[in-house]
């Protein structure tokens, strides 16, 4: 009995991983578009010192200016969102696909190469030369060096 309640309790887990709940509130909860698409009217349009429009004017093009991009992007979203969605999902699903299936086993497997070549390259190192470089400093190691100062 307990066994299977353990089961449906993993089963439950593993559905909640593909159906859990989005935050309605707030949507971009790693602010990664923080810095790139917070474009406001007054990040656009600003009039400067001396050279004002009437204020019916101004106050009409913010609200124009607002409601314009609003709206333009809740229809682009509308018309656009599911379709890139997919898009987008096949896109990283390829990728996780090309990474789980290729990319890290072609790694592990070079490791395991790379390993083998690795003692055979450190095996000939130590066989040809550590007797020359052993033989070269004994040769070298009478040589003395004296530094004088004449004047």
């Amino acid at each position: 009995m307990a066994e299977e309640q353990r089961e449906l309790e993993e089963r439950i887990i593993i559905k909640d991983q593909h159906t859990k709940e989005i935050d309605l509130v707030n949507r971009d909860p790693k602010h990664i578009n923080e810095d790139v698409v917070k474009v406001d009217f007054e990040d656009v349009i600003a009039e400067p010192v001396g050279t004002y429009s009437f204020d019916g004017v101004w106050k009409t093009s913010y609200t124009t200016f607002t409601v314009s991009k609003y709206w333009c992007y809740r229809l682009l979203s509308a018309v656009l969102g599911i379709p890139l969605a997919v898009v987008w999902g096949f896109l990283f699903a390829l990728i996780s696909f090309c990474h789980i299936w290729a990319v890290v086993p072609c790694i592990k497997s070079y490791l395991i190469e790379i390993q083998c070549v690795s003692r055979i390259y450190s095996l000939c190192i130590h066989t040809f030369c550590d007797p020359l470089f052993e033989a070269l400093s004994k040769i070298c190691s009478n040589i003395r060096v004296a530094l004088r100062k004449e004047i």
